[in-house]
């Protein structure tokens, strides 16, 4: 969260993760067509709602989303009109019926000074994670061939953090990719996925007090629950 925190900038200028998984662990997506559709929307939604996509990838039966929504009720508006869209699409090309989605997606507000990059970096390994590819360059559907390769794709949007890794285009790829070279720890991984998943805030202690204040609810942390079984390395 860049700047003087506000209760207005809380609402609508705070990134966010995001993740939708399907239900039941079912898969949500068959066919490169498929992810490619969910692609098209997402590209069509975010524009119409207003909310800046910065990294996303999209596995079988689940995706993530890191976003900067520009309006109030923009991320629910986009997330609600998007999965209706895909799950239309999905059933009637698969000649199906009901649910597609396990219930309500997943979000977290994250710290951006200290945890988007690593939140970028967490969506787009994904696929390495789950054992899908070797390097994240292979994966066809997911950010880092916009932020790690420079390739262009009209739904991204880069942060203003990422802008800030070189001057040039090439610096700023070379210096993304450089973050790639380490792996992420895995207290940090267990903070994303828990944050995410308890609907808590991602970030320092300071972050956590400003939005506690904010938004008028706990988003620390209280205790470690049960651990949840996770598929496709999520």
């Amino acid at each position: 969260m860049n700047g003087p925190v506000t209760k207005d900038k809380f609402a609508w200028h705070t990134q966010q993760h995001i993740i939708q998984r399907g239900n039941n662990r079912q898969a949500c997506f068959a066919s490169d067509e498929d992810f490619a559709a969910y692609s098209h929307w997402l590209n069509e939604y975010s524009r119409k709602f207003r909310v800046a996509i910065h990294a996303w990838v999209f596995m079988t039966n689940h995706t993530h989303l890191l976003v900067t929504p520009e309006t109030e009720g923009g991320i629910s508006r986009l997330m609600q009109t998007l999965g209706r869209h895909y799950v239309r699409y999905f059933n009637y090309t698969y000649k199906r019926t009901g649910t597609l989605w396990e219930g309500r997606y997943k979000s977290c507000v994250v710290d951006a000074d200290n945890y988007l990059l690593i939140c970028q970096r967490y969506i787009e390994l994904n696929p390495v994670r789950a054992g899908t590819v070797e390097a994240p360059s292979d994966y066809t559907w997911s950010s880092f061939r916009s932020n790690g390769l420079g390739r262009p794709a009209k739904v991204w949007t880069p942060h203003s953090l990422y802008q800030q890794l070189g001057k040039s285009r090439a610096e700023r790829i070379a210096a993304y990719r450089e973050l790639f070279r380490g792996q992420i720890d895995a207290r940090i991984l267990n903070q994303v996925r828990q944050a995410t998943n308890q609907g808590m805030a991602l970030g320092n202690d300071r972050f956590k007090q400003e939005v506690e204040s904010l938004s008028g609810r706990r988003v620390a942390t209280l205790k470690r629950g049960p651990k949840r079984k996770r598929h496709d390395g999520e």
